[in-house]
């Protein structure tokens, strides 16, 4: 039997998980760990992100950017959505966020059963809501002209100069 590519508590107890790590068997992806033997890819942060959690929760922003590899480490405090109407119980967990989202399923990718929000979308929500370096919007490798004109083409979007003027600025960069 093989072993998931991710490995959580909900695999093994944890001081294995940990012995295996001090053995050289397991490297940490957030708090979960991975064989030695795999490459780390956004696959492998996607399962991690979404480790225990509910499958209709969708990574976004900085937890996004982190899965795509805009991120060097995951955020300490991961975001997470839900598309409008899902029904979702917001977490008590001080460590995550959950919120409702008008979402469309060409905004959404699946790694391996995660959701995540695609790399066009994390770039107009981290240039709408999140305080983000432009290198970061350049590390997702979208084309951020098409980013302006999405966020421009909608009427009372919340942030949109912010977001246009912050594109503007990783564009002028790249």
């Amino acid at each position: 039997m093989r072993l998931p590519s991710v490995l959580s508590e909900r695999n093994l107890p944890a001081p294995e998980l940990y012995a295996a790590r001090l053995d050289g068997d397991l490297f940490a992806i957030d708090g979960c760990f991975s064989p030695v033997d795999e490459i780390e890819q956004p696959r492998h942060r996607a399962a991690a992100a979404h480790a225990g959690l509910a499958p209709r929760l969708i990574a976004e922003q900085l937890s996004a950017a982190w899965v795509w590899g805009a991120l060097d480490s995951p955020p300490t405090h991961h975001q997470f959505c839900v598309a409008t109407g899902a029904r979702v119980s917001h977490s008590p967990a001080l460590w995550m966020t959950v919120r409702e989202v008008v979402i469309t399923t060409h905004e959404i990718d699946v790694l391996n059963g995660n959701a995540v929000t695609s790399r066009l979308r994390t770039a107009i929500d981290l240039a709408r809501f999140a305080t983000t370096e432009p290198e970061v919007l350049l590390r997702l490798s979208v084309d951020l002209t098409t980013a302006i004109d999405l966020i421009d083409a909608r009427r009372n979007l919340p942030n949109k100069r912010q977001a246009i003027a912050l594109l503007e600025r990783a564009i002028s960069r790249s």
